[in-house]
């Protein structure tokens, strides 16, 4: 059989393409100990599966699910509007990234981490999470390819507050999560540069030293006192898996930490969703799909079907197309309805012109700045545009 997609995280396997043949049983062993139980195959290419589901028949089953868990209205409600909170947030991201860049570059050449500065900020960037949890995260996805190790940890630390918060709507732990998020991946200044930067897929030998930043981390945070026990955990568990297939310990299920099962779901759709110089980023709605499609096996059910309603099938920042014919940025959801945001439409797909920006409300009727569809999400980069540029006008 030829292989068309593993069907996991393309860092969570070693092997050097998703899409491969299969030619013996050593394959298939290799296949299963990487925790590979599900899979697509091209059938043009190799042997079918009479009784297998196609590719897009699973598509519409997960849409469908996804759908109904979309249903029913967000647990908390922003207590700021979004364009009110952004130029706030946007001044805190800048100095987390600041923080969190030099707390790196510290760790790669051996000096005593300094957590104090980050620890100062985050009840401030609790703050923003309260007031709205959307602004931070929508901010955190911009990030620049070259230095996608520290942008990745503090757009962790961002998304893990905000997933926390909206999923029990209180303060209590969003500081412990937040400070995870950001040093989760401190482990990896100590793999050779020569890994950690390579501009392509690791081979077997390479994933193996890369798999050793979880150690690392655990060892220079021991020199830390007082450290939170969940900020620890997340560093320490980001990438254990719930069936017990992942590292460094193998746990499986509840032996596995709600913190550290958090952010592996965290983690994957951040990477899934960031532009690397060899890796395209996905659009959240897909990312999102494949982590629902995930969870099955990987991820906690429970906190992926909460993580899907923290995000939202269209998050705020993402392009879509209209049924109108108007491309548009999500600038809000839709706190009774999910799939129905509110976008901001300012391009004509029709007529390949720029069009006065409108704020279009997906939920209400035709007549009431509303009644439009959406027909999918789009890919900014094929469209040259930068959508963030119209989140506030």
């Amino acid at each position: 059989m030829y292989i068309h997609d593993l069907n996991c995280g393309w860092t969570d396997h070693p092997f050097l393409s998703s899409r491969f043949l299969v030619a013996n049983q050593a394959q298939i062993d290799q296949l299963q100990a990487h925790g590979i139980v599900e899979l697509y195959i091209d059938t043009q290419k190799g042997l079918s599966v009479i009784d297998a589901p196609s590719q897009a028949e699973v598509a519409r089953e997960l849409d469908e699910e996804i759908e109904v868990i979309l249903q029913g209205s967000l647990p908390v409600q922003p207590r700021t509007d979004l364009h009110s909170e952004l130029p706030w947030a946007a001044r805190l991201l800048d100095q987390a990234n600041k923080i969190v860049s030099q707390m790196l570059q510290d760790a790669r050449l051996g000096k005593p981490l300094q957590l104090a500065p980050l620890q100062e900020l985050m009840p401030q960037l609790a703050g923003s999470v309260l007031r709205n949890a959307t602004a931070l995260s929508v901010l955190g996805k911009i990030k620049h390819r070259d230095d996608y190790t520290f942008c990745h940890s503090v757009s962790s630390g961002v998304l893990l507050m905000a997933f926390e918060y909206i999923r029990k709507g209180s303060y209590g732990g969003l500081e412990e999560y937040g400070l995870g998020g950001m040093i989760h991946d401190i482990g990896k200044m100590q793999i050779p540069p020569e890994i950690l930067n390579k501009p392509g897929k690791l081979t077997a030998a390479e994933f193996e030293v890369m798999k050793r930043h979880v150690n690392y981390s655990g060892d220079m945070l021991a020199t830390c006192p007082d450290l939170p026990v969940v900020a620890v955990d997340i560093a320490m568990q980001h990438h254990e898996r719930f069936d017990g297939t992942g590292y460094p310990y193998g746990l499986a299920g509840t032996a596995i930490s709600e913190a550290g099962r958090a952010s592996a779901i965290v983690d994957v759709y951040d990477a899934l969703t960031s532009e690397r110089c060899y890796h395209k980023g996905m659009p959240a709605p897909a990312a999102l799909r494949k982590i629902y499609e995930w969870s099955r096996h990987h991820f906690d059910p429970d906190l992926v079907r909460s993580f899907i309603k923290c995000i939202g099938i269209y998050p705020v920042g993402t392009l879509v197309s209209l049924e109108s014919g108007k491309l548009g940025v999500v600038i809000d959801q839709n706190e009774s309805d999910l799939t129905r945001p509110v976008v901001r439409a300012f391009f004509s797909s029709r007529r390949q012109c720029y069009i006065p920006p409108e704020v279009i409300d997906l939920s209400r009727s035709l007549g009431f700045g509303g009644g439009d569809r959406i027909l999918r999400n789009e890919d900014a980069s094929q469209w040259g545009m930068d959508p963030m540029r119209f989140l506030q006008i």
